[in-house]
């Protein structure tokens, strides 16, 4: 029962992370391809302000599903680990190399330096969603087992690949959309046209690998083909196309506030569709839950610390999102400060 619930919660910080994470990886895509010094000056501007105040805070939801993994479920831990340590690694790599760049493009003097970190930040940004997609692909796959050694073949198959381009289109779709929703916030419309056309981009290439994953997982992950096209998994695969057709109408009209709502509905719905497609195996057809746990009082009281977690940390992060969104938490600027200090001194 504690496993079972526990499993459950380690599924919901997945599919936090997939949306938190997810959108900052997103802002990262449209930040490589923005263009060059002066074709990309206003759209890496837009970007720097909008990560700013949450970046940082996004990874505590990675730290509580590697939290959970390891004292919850320490087979399944091991085994993943085991075999697929080298994406995961290179994830790893790209999440330090990518909070460096963001940290150290701005306040670096010379431009060689700023575009140095700038393209570290861009590159981290689009190899990190990928090498966990893969790993995550490599898992719903089933090819993660007790006697699986570390091979290519763990995370470079068909619907590993898939699965790192998934991860790909949805942090691209998810930082467009809240992009375009901190262009209007800066009264930028030409910023929030043009996020809103690269959303819709992004919307359809997540519409289209979802399709074909669907092709795909039906040879090479029975079980999660079977489990996406039945039961509470289908209800979540049909929520998350309903919450697609919502994302393009409300881009269409330009009702940037609930087209984030929705686009993160689609991820979210889209991670638990995976999830419950795979019960009641965490590694299918060879982990069940009940094998992959740990022992019973390590789950009473992992469950314990979890549940003082939520009622403590969640309403905190929920509150910061929510100033941010609603630009509560922008940097002061030099005619702030002037402005502050001629106050004073009147």
């Amino acid at each position: 029962m504690i496993a079972g619930v526990l499993a459950v919660v380690l599924l919901l910080a997945i599919a936090a992370y997939a949306c938190a994470g997810g959108t900052d990886y997103g802002a990262g895509f449209w930040d490589l391809i923005a263009g060059g010094a002066e074709r990309g000056k206003r759209p890496r501007w837009l970007i720097d302000h909008a990560m700013a105040p949450v970046w940082e805070v996004n990874n505590v939801w990675l730290i509580f599903v590697l939290i959970i993994m390891w004292t919850g479920f320490p087979v399944f831990f091991q085994q993943v680990f085991t075999t697929m340590w080298l994406p995961l690694a290179l994830a790893a790599v790209g999440i330090v190399l990518r909070g460096a760049g963001f940290a150290l493009r701005k306040p670096a003097r010379r431009l060689a330096g700023r575009r140095l970190y700038g393209a570290v930040f861009a590159l981290s940004s689009l190899l990190t969603p990928f090498f966990l997609g893969t790993a995550a692909g490599g898992v719903a796959s089933g090819r993660v087992t007790s006697t699986t050694r570390a091979s290519t073949d763990a995370w470079a198959n068909p619907t590993s690949l898939l699965f790192g381009l998934l991860a790909i289109a949805t942090t691209a779709l998810l930082g467009a959309v809240f992009l375009a929703a901190d262009a209007r916030r800066f009264a930028a419309p030409d910023l929030d046209a043009s996020f809103r056309h690269r959303a819709l981009g992004a919307l359809a290439a997540v519409a289209v690998l979802a399709v074909i994953m669907l092709f795909v997982t039906h040879g090479d992950a029975p079980h999660v083909w079977h489990g996406l096209t039945h039961g509470v998994g289908l209800v979540f695969v049909i929520v998350a196309a309903l919450g697609t057709l919502a994302t393009a109408w409300l881009l269409l009209r330009s009702l940037g506030a609930w087209s984030r709502v929705t686009a993160v509905g689609v991820v979210a719905s889209a991670v638990l569709a995976w999830g419950m497609a795979q019960r009641p195996y965490l590694i299918p057809t060879s982990l069940t839950v009940a094998e992959g746990a740990g022992a019973h009082t390590t789950l009473r009281w992992l469950a314990l610390v979890t549940l003082v977690a939520v009622v403590l940390i969640v309403p905190a992060v929920v509150l910061l999102y929510w100033l941010d969104t609603h630009g509560e938490l922008e940097g002061l600027t030099d005619a702030d400060l002037r402005r502050t200090g001629a106050g004073d001194e009147g």
